[in-house]
């Protein structure tokens, strides 16, 4: 029972599920307390041992099926030959010497072994792009490349498998005594191509996603942005300046409300003590409570251009709301607008962004590279204090979406919040990656005209 759980916990760690010498040891602990020959009692004390959070459990379940179900673990054969496991050692043997050596083919013989790990890290340095992508092509053909080598390695293993096997000969009686071998490596096998060409797709049970509002159009705030005529751009203009006043009066009103602190009991009734306590002098804590911190990132390419400005003016809003606030655009380079907005009143700092923040704005919007170079370059503004705002549609122009690098930021923050101009129903059409991107998200919600917007950073603020 002891090597069954260390295995089970290393193919877990080849799968990316952390699981720690300490939870190893629990389990191991935990299982001698209850009967692990009833499955549901034996699942149990792994899963509340090895899953961390609620995000964990369907990638835990997956590998406990796989494990125990299809790899960890032989199935008996109702027609098993005595021989068959001679002949099965031999034919892997055979195999090994034939094959071409490389790690790739010692991770497919040792999964017909039985032992899944180093397969199971081949497929996550690919699902992963672990391996070294090609810099001038930023798209997914090295991950396809790499499952298509695998693939491929185990077509060939199936082919010589099949050869070696039907050289074997038919038993005697003219019964095939290898029925059952070649049913144990087609079963695994088939079991590895799943595996492949099965994708991950990661759950995300806690996100807030805000539906959109039914909308008459009647109102300005209520048109799209991409709609708007020249004349109603500047009527908006004035909209928004009204808006920005008001929040500022809003988030005035709330620190002026709580400057003087909260309620000091201690020091309340020690200074009443001298009088008797007549008259009672209220004493309160000089510490407010700490503002937060922002971090936003604005996709100012040319698929959101019409509602880019309108996010932007928002954005420039948010200074005087909170005490910290980072500030960069992209299309695929990315660029840090902070300074603009610190040094520029809001028209001259928008016009500032969309013109001169240093990036291409004719370039192929690419996700996947921002957050690339986001990760490598601006990580260290982030903290558990940090609420990351993502403004943009989500298309990527078919390039890598690099969504585990979305996940490393996430867990990194107190919230990731993503803002789409983009109607919902085209989330899921073309190039996009919102739902890719959803599953890392703590809240996603449209924002397509000025009563949404507005909505967001009144919740945002208040």
């Amino acid at each position: 029972m002891v090597n069954l759980v260390l295995k089970f916990a290393d193919f877990c760690r080849a799968s990316d599920l952390k699981v720690s010498t300490s939870e190893v040891l629990d389990c191991l602990r935990h299982l001698s307390l209850v009967d692990f020959l009833e499955e549901a009692q034996f699942k149990t004390a792994l899963k509340t041992n090895f899953v961390k959070s609620r995000r964990n459990q369907p990638h835990f379940d997956r590998l406990y099926a796989l494990f125990f179900h299809h790899i960890g673990l032989e199935e008996p054969d109702r027609y098993q030959e005595p021989i068959r496991a001679d002949q099965r050692e031999a034919i892997l043997a055979l195999l090994g010497e034939e094959m071409e050596r490389d790690p790739l083919s010692d991770a497919v013989i040792d999964f017909l072994k039985g032992e899944p790990v180093a397969f199971m890290k081949a497929l996550q340095r690919i699902q992963t792009q672990e391996q070294e992508t090609s810099q001038v092509v930023k798209s997914n053909l090295g991950v396809l490349s790499g499952r298509l080598e695998v693939m491929l390695k185990l077509n060939q293993t199936r082919g010589r498998i099949m050869q070696l096997i039907e050289g074997q000969g038919d038993g005697p009686g003219g019964l095939d005594p290898n029925r059952n071998l070649k049913g144990y490596f087609q079963r695994r096998l088939e079991t590895a191509f799943s595996m492949l060409t099965d994708e991950k797709k990661p759950r995300n049970d806690g996100l807030k996603q805000i539906k959109t509002d039914g909308f008459d159009g009647r109102g300005i705030g209520e048109k799209f942005f991409s709609s708007l005529t020249r004349k109603e751009t500047e009527e908006m203009r004035e909209v928004i300046a009204q808006l920005v006043r008001r929040l500022k009066d809003m988030v005035s009103r709330r620190w002026a409300k709580r400057s003087r602190g909260i309620l000091d009991v201690k020091k309340t009734l020690r200074r009443a003590g001298r009088y008797q306590g007549v008259p009672i002098e209220v004493v309160y804590k000089k510490r407010p409570p700490r503002k937060g911190k922002i971090v936003t990132l604005c996709d100012v390419s040319g698929s959101v251009w019409a509602a880019a400005r309108f996010m932007l003016n928002m954005i420039y809003s948010l200074q005087d709301c909170f005490s910290q606030v980072k500030s960069f655009v992209f299309v695929a380079e990315l660029a840090e607008i902070t300074k603009i907005f610190e040094k520029n009143d809001v028209n001259e700092a928008v016009e500032k962004v969309m013109t001169e923040a240093g990036i291409n704005y004719h370039a192929l919007t690419d996700y996947g590279e921002m957050l690339t170079r986001f990760h490598k370059e601006h990580m260290h503004v982030l903290n558990k204090k940090t609420t990351l705002i993502i403004v943009g549609d989500g298309r990527s122009n078919y390039f890598s979406p690099r969504e585990h690098i979305l996940g490393e930021i996430r867990d990194k923050c107190r919230r990731v919040i993503w803002l789409n101009p983009e109607s919902e129903r085209f989330w899921s059409d073309g190039d996009s990656e919102m739902h890719t991107y959803m599953a890392y998200c703590h809240e996603v919600r449209p924002c397509q005209n000025l009563k949404q917007l507005s909505a967001f950073i009144e919740e945002l603020i208040l």
